[in-house]
């Protein structure tokens, strides 16, 4: 007997479908565990799975160690649980002799992979990720290559995993990063028309798409930031405030607290226009300011908050320069929201 005969198989097949008799469950046991049967059970089982392959010389493998793991099984009588069939051949060794199909699935990995990698038809998989504030909050965060920042209101971050040898990400908004050190791996932050290109450093960033500039404001480390429209590039020190608008670049000397006071809940300004106190107010309560007077551009202020309701903030301000506000109560919308709270600055007459 050099090969298992049509019916010894079928026997096998019931045997594993848990239909086998008596008599039939003492042959396939006896086959598997029959020491003089072991050469003709592993060598038509080679053949077989051969076949399957697309090999039919066979390789010379060394299947004994296999059948061992076939005995166990039959020994703690695991055999008797039905498997859905992938095709007859399969159905019938699938319990069996399923560790046999290792060296065909490890060499058709290898196959696929080769194939692949010399074809170049995949390449490493890569996710998107955004971390966004809603309008009148902020957020802290921390980046894959350890790297911690925070966002401003209506802000977001966006980049791609992986990210530790990839250090790039695109801001519209306000944040304050901490970038972890990594000389080898740049952190580039895109915000439009320009770059700013870090390896480790803390610093204040912002760049709404809405008001058409850069502010970037180091507190310590080196930045370098590009103007990508010329590729003018422009190193920047400790304390330095560097403004980008309409493609120039300006830099002066500053104090960064104020500049970072947000990021622990502190609305602060130091001499600074009504414009850019309005700004600020709108993004920090997520409320709508009209400037009803052109020579309210003539007023500055100077002013901390913190944790102040916006009508204490408007209360204060109109205490310290001849402005009056009106407030005008927030509308229901048709889509069940409601809409901004607005509010009207003038000039007492």
């Amino acid at each position: 007997m050099t090969k298992l005969k049509k019916e010894d198989k079928e026997k096998i097949e019931r045997f594993i479908e848990g239909e086998a008799d008596e008599a039939e469950k003492a042959f396939v046991e006896s086959l598997f565990l029959n020491g003089e049967e072991n050469f003709i059970l592993r060598n038509s089982l080679e053949k077989d799975w051969m076949k399957i392959a697309g090999n039919e010389t066979g390789t010379g493998t060394n299947l004994n160690h296999l059948l061992d793991k076939v005995h166990h099984t039959i020994r703690k009588n695991e055999l008797n649980k039905k498997q859905k069939p992938i095709q007859k051949l399969l159905r019938v060794y699938m319990r069996a002799a399923a560790v046999l199909l290792l060296p065909l699935l490890l060499t058709g990995g290898l196959i696929l992979y080769s194939t692949i990698h010399n074809n170049n038809t995949i390449s490493e998989q890569k996710v998107n990720s955004t971390i966004y504030a809603p309008l009148g909050s902020r957020l802290s965060f921390s980046l894959p290559d350890g790297t911690k920042g925070m966002l401003n209101s209506g802000s977001k971050l966006s980049y791609t995993i992986p990210f530790s040898t990839d250090r790039k990400v695109k801001l519209e908004g306000e944040a304050w990063l901490e970038v972890s050190h990594d000389k080898d791996h740049p952190f580039e932050i895109y915000t439009g028309n320009s770059t700013v290109r870090v390896l480790g450093t803390s610093f204040n960033i912002s760049a709404y798409p809405d008001e058409k500039y850069v502010e970037v404001v180091l507190l310590e480390g080196k930045v370098a930031f590009v103007n990508n429209l010329n590729h003018e590039v422009a190193t920047m020190a400790p304390s330095e405030r560097l403004v980008f608008k309409d493609g120039d670049i300006s830099q002066s000397v500053t104090d960064p607290g104020k500049y970072s006071a947000w990021t622990q809940g502190k609305l602060v300004f130091r001499g600074d226009p009504m414009a850019e106190v309005a700004r600020r107010i709108e993004r920090w309560y997520n409320v709508k300011i009209i400037l009803a007077d052109p020579d309210l551009e003539k007023y500055s202020f100077r002013a901390t908050f913190e944790d102040d309701k916006i009508e204490e903030v408007l209360r204060f301000l109109s205490m310290t320069s001849p402005i009056r506000y009106n407030i005008t109560p927030r509308k229901l919308l048709a889509d069940g929201t409601l809409d901004k709270q607005i509010i009207t600055i003038n000039i007492k007459k």
